[in-house]
């Protein structure tokens, strides 16, 4: 299978997961703008779940722009990324429907956990397939910048049992962390 392939099977998936992501916010029956109030929960969980897939969907492509071969594990290891992510919709609207609560924002917060490592394990698997100084080796060889987001989503795990809004912070935090694309692949690319 090419890469491209692959790509644009991931294009679709996370296509679908953000649309139902925003299926899930439901319109309120009245037409004052009062109503929109108990909303603001749900629509800010999903502008920070949204900004998480646009993430994802932008480093998967420069990480799918940097490789040159798939192996059978690359296509568990994507399945496995997107398992993940196919569960934020879930863990979004918990959260938001429930302002907040401790319990969906750690579930949250574990999801995030769960795509970072699957993120993290389709990475290596591409390195693995291609020669150590390939430009996605040489470009993957360092990654604190997902260490230090594994470490704040454990870190806000265990917060939003207690202190939920805090945890929330962490998530944005982590988020604008990865905002920026990551460069070590264009670099290595020469965009």
């Amino acid at each position: 299978m090419t890469t491209s392939r692959l790509e644009a099977f991931s294009d679709g998936v996370l296509a679908i997961i953000i649309t139902i992501m925003v299926l899930e916010m439901k319109v309120p029956h009245d037409a004052s703008l009062t109503s929109l109030k108990p909303l603001i929960p749900v629509f800010l969980s999903y502008l920070l779940s949204f900004i998480y897939l646009g993430i994802y969907w932008n480093n998967h492509h420069h990480l799918f722009q940097a490789a040159t071969r798939v192996t059978g594990l690359t296509l568990w290891a994507n399945l496995h990324l997107l398992f993940w992510l196919s569960l934020i919709p879930f863990a979004t609207g918990w959260m938001g429907e429930n302002h907040f609560a401790p319990y969906p924002v750690a579930l949250y917060g574990i999801i995030l956990w769960c795509s970072a490592m699957a993120f993290t394990i389709l990475a290596r698997n591409l390195v693995s397939v291609h020669d150590q100084d390939s430009p996605i080796a040489k470009a993957l060889a360092k990654d604190r910048k997902t260490k230090l987001s594994l470490v704040i989503y454990t870190l806000a795990v265990v917060v939003a049992l207690k202190f939920p809004w805090a945890s929330g912070a962490l998530y944005v935090a982590v988020a604008c962390i990865w905002l920026i694309p990551d460069r070590r692949l264009e670099k290595s690319l020469k965009y």
